[in-house]
Parts: C-alpha cells; sequence; structure tokens
C-alpha cells in the first residue's frame, strides 16, 4: 500500500534480488551487461576518476541530488553501464529497473587542437598511448576542468524512464558517478565519450626524437614495425623492400597458407570482430586483453568498414581464436590474467 502517492519502500536486498533476475533475462536476450562495481567506500581511486567526480560536484545545479546518487552506485544499483560515442547508456536498480540514457555533445575541434598541442612532445606518454595506455602527465591535461574533456551542464542532456521530475534523478546521479569509476579502469573510454581520436594525439611522424637522439642530432626509427613494436594497430609509413631468400619465402608462404587452412571460414570484417566478441560474451577490454591488443583498437576494428587491414600477428591471432568454443577462450583469458 502506498503512502501519499508514493511507493512503499523496498529494502537494497530485495530490490537487488528483483534486479538480478530482470538483467539475467536481459542476459538471456543477447545484451552485453556491464555492471558498476565499487570496492569500498571509494568510488575512484585514480587521480582521473576523481577529477571526474570532482567535476559533477563542482556544478551547482546537480549539488542536491548526487549525494543519493553516490549512494546508488556503492550499493551496486548500477546494474549496467556503457559508454558510447557521445552517450552513456546505463540500467539502474530503484523500485524497477530504470533505464538511463545521457548524451554529450561532441569536443570543440578549437579545444581538442588545444589539447593536442599540449600533449605534443610527451613523447614517453606517447608510447604509452600507443598501447592503451596513459601517464598522468597526459591524463593531467586531459582531464582539466577548463580546457580538457570533461564535459560542461550545457553539453549534457539527461533521460531516465524513472517518475522524478527532476532533471536530475537520483539513477542518473548514480550513473554519473559510475562513469568515474568506469574511467579509473579504462580512461580511453574519455575519448570515446567526446567522440574524439585519442590516436590523434601522436605525432603524425612519430619521431620519438626525445627518446632517441642526443643534441642537435635527429634519428628515428627507420624501417621498425611499431605496430608490432607498440603492440596496436596503427597505419604506419611503408617499410623499405628488403630481399628475401627463396627459403624464407617458402617458409612464410607457408605460414600464411596454414594460417588460412586453419579457419578458412573466418574473413576478419568488422562485423566478423564484433559477433566473435559477442559469442564469447566479453567486454571490448576482456577480448583485448584476450588478443593482446588495446581496447582502442578492438574498438577501431568494430568501427570499421569492409575488409579490415591488420598486421600478421593480429591476423593470426583472430583466425586461431574464432576457431575457440567460448569456454577455451575464458578459460585463455583466465589463464592470461592470472
Amino acid at each position: 500500500m502506498s503512502y501519499r502517492g508514493w511507493a512503499p519502500y523496498v529494502p537494497v536486498a530485495k530490490r537487488r534480488e528483483k534486479a538480478a533476475r530482470e538483467v539475467a533475462r536481459l542476459k538471456k536476450k543477447g545484451m552485453q551487461i556491464e555492471p558498476v562495481v565499487i570496492s569500498g567506500r571509494k568510488i575512484a581511486r585514480t587521480f582521473w576518476g576523481e577529477a571526474w567526480c570532482q567535476h559533477l560536484e563542482s556544478f551547482s545545479d546537480y549539488e542536491n541530488r548526487l549525494p543519493r546518487g553516490r549512494t546508488y552506485v556503492r550499493n551496486g544499483s548500477v546494474c549496467h553501464l556503457a559508454i558510447k560515442k557521445g552517450r552513456v547508456e546505463a540500467i539502474v536498480s530503484g523500485s524497477e529497473l530504470y533505464h538511463i540514457d545521457i548524451r554529450i555533445a561532441p569536443l570543440a575541434a578549437s579545444k581538442w587542437n588545444r589539447v593536442r598541442k599540449q600533449c605534443a612532445g610527451q613523447i614517453g606518454s606517447m608510447l604509452e598511448l600507443l598501447q592503451g595506455r596513459f601517464s598522468d602527465k597526459v591524463m593531467a591535461i586531459v582531464t582539466d576542468r577548463d580546457n580538457g574533456l570533461f564535459p560542461k551542464p550545457g553539453e549534457i542532456k539527461l533521460a531516465c524512464d524513472c517518475p522524478d521530475w527532476a532533471d536530475m534523478c537520483k539513477h542518473i546521479a548514480a550513473v554519473l558517478y559510475g562513469v568515474g569509476a568506469r574511467l579509473d579502469e579504462h580512461p580511453e573510454l574519455l575519448f570515446l565519450l567526446r567522440d574524439v581520436d585519442q590516436e590523434a594525439l601522436i605525432s603524425a611522424e612519430l619521431d620519438i626524437d626525445a627518446a632517441t637522439t642526443g643534441k642537435g642530432k635527429r634519428r628515428r626509427l627507420e624501417g621498425a614495425d611499431l605496430a608490432g613494436v607498440f603492440g596496436v594497430d596503427i597505419d604506419a609509413p611503408v617499410a623499405p623492400k628488403r630481399r628475401t631468400s627463396k627459403k624464407q619465402a617458402s617458409t612464410k608462404q607457408a605460414g600464411k597458407k596454414q594460417a588460412t587452412k586453419k579457419h578458412p571460414g573466418f574473413v576478419p570484417t568488422a562485423e566478423a570482430v564484433a559477433e566473435l566478441r559477442q559469442r564469447f560474451d566479453m567486454s571490448k577490454p576482456e577480448f583485448a586483453w584476450l588478443l593482446g591488443v588495446s581496447s582502442q583498437t578492438v574498438t577501431n576494428w568494430e568501427n570499421g568498414s569492409g575488409r579490415l587491414n591488420l598486421r600478421r600477428r593480429s591476423l593470426q591471432t583472430l583466425t586461431h581464436v574464432a576457431g575457440l568454443t567460448a569456454e577455451q577462450a575464458a578459460d585463455r583469458l583466465k589463464r592470461r590474467s592470472g
């Protein structure tokens, strides 16, 4: 029985139980569920995750609703949170399961150019960037409250299907805090959220002058397979052709034939990669870890069109993984993580 129009209080344990049943149904329908799990009282542990939460708290329009959101995200009510290009989709457990849709405007080109200029010359950071990792120095630039990638209130549109009339209900507040927790683990998602390409931070030439030169000297990594060195698929300059002996050429050709014969049905297209990941029921970071690439590389593959132009190693790994069962893939991921 309700009191003055309000729904009766439902204990958190019962809400969780009901939410778990609903989420299990969604999983059976093929939806990939990515819950937000908070350990302890701290929502975010890295300085950039904390910077996102502090950024939210600096908005006077939000301050009255944020405390309830903190409680909700801490008690595991954010059952699902997916960060996409310019968008956050989430499901939060309340008296019902509520669906949240947050739209964030793309970062202005002038602002992105300023960020790129500030990051220029951070050579150590660029090497990490190629592997999908970010140094504190780059993240400090990226998360600057005024000049970084964090959105202003006017760039955010909020929607929740709960009956609360407020623009920001406690469910939306929980999701916004959940974004901070997710950025803790995957800071590259901030670039996706603001619809900018993180790899644009790497200079076109990729001289690596600061890492490889002495004073007044200019040296390059000539003929190096940068993609192979750093474990991410990028468009690298064409290296000069080397002469190969007949024996080397035949060995190479045999290796290619063997990879093709294993699973001739697998063609590396964006759709094929996405379907393979979904068949294994893995998130992008998990699938990337399985393949030994960055999660941004997996995103680039899935956002591609037509047949993907992959490095040989990536193609061989994908071809091999395509022949695994979901159980074998999960076991292999577990071994890699361990």
